[in-house]
Formats: structure tokens, sequence, C-alpha cells
């Protein structure tokens, strides 16, 4: 049975947290490849960076809707949730944009699982990582090639 290890792209593009987001684009363009480990100071798995995270930055601001009673207003929707737009809306470094908390294999993690972790979890990328540290990654390309077709 193939293995993370069997089939994982290892010399993988990265980003450090501190990459502003202009040269993360131009990284995007000159390496055609649409998602990004995120480093940290230490070079340990931080999260990973998407096109969409990138173009998500450019998209028009959604407005809570509120209500304003007697000197109070109370939001109807999370206060959190704008906050988090306003943050990307501003956001010059990587770190400030890109998913952290993300799913991860191990080397050992069988393709089947892999596959499985991308539908459940609508990911187009699994970082292998041995503890913190990134091996490698398993993209769906890998595994469509891994297939023998």
């Amino acid at each position: 049975m193939l293995k993370a290890k069997d089939i994982m792209t290892r010399e993988v593009h990265t980003v450090r947290i501190d990459t502003g987001v202009e040269e993360l684009a131009r990284l995007f363009i000159e390496t055609g490849v649409n998602a990004m480990p995120v480093l940290d100071e230490a070079g340990e798995l931080h999260g990973v960076v998407t096109e969409t995270d990138l173009i998500a930055k450019d998209r028009p601001l959604h407005l809570p809707t509120v209500i304003s009673l007697f000197d109070w207003v109370i939001y109807l929707e999370s206060e959190n949730k704008f906050r988090e737009q306003v943050e990307k809306l501003t956001a010059r470094k990587v770190g400030e944009i890109c998913t952290t908390g993300i799913t991860t294999c191990s080397e050992d993690t069988t393709v089947a699982e892999i596959a499985a972790l991308m539908v459940d979890k609508q990911v187009h990328m699994i970082p292998v990582v041995d503890g913190k540290r990134l091996l490698g990654v398993v993209a769906r390309l890998d595994i469509i090639r891994s297939m023998g077709l």
C-alpha cells in the first residue's frame, strides 16, 4: 500500500510568515503553484497560504448588520468575523492571511487516508510533517500520479 513518503513532493516552494503579500503574488506567478506551506522564524510549519487567501484580500468588505437600541449597538452577526475580514483586507504579511491549524499527515499515512482527508477537509494539499518539521507535501496531482494511469 502506497504511503505519503512514496508519492510526496519533497522540493516544496515555501514562504515565511514575514513574507510580504506582494512578494507572495510574485512567487505564485513565478512558480505556478497555487498553495504554499508557511514557515515560522524557526523554519517550522505555521500554516498554508493559497491564491484564494491572496485574492480574498481584495474582496469587498461585508459590513455586519447592527441594531441601535438607545446608546447600545447590538451586532446581529459575529463582530469577530468582521474584525478578521478587516485584518485580512489590511494585511501586509503572509502570516496575516494564511490558514493555521491545518490538516497534516506523516510519511506513513496511506494514500487512501490522504485522499479522504482532502475530500473531508476540502483541501488540495496536505503537508507531510515530522512533528512541526516540513518534509514535503501531497497534492491532488501526486495522488493522481500514484494511480498509475
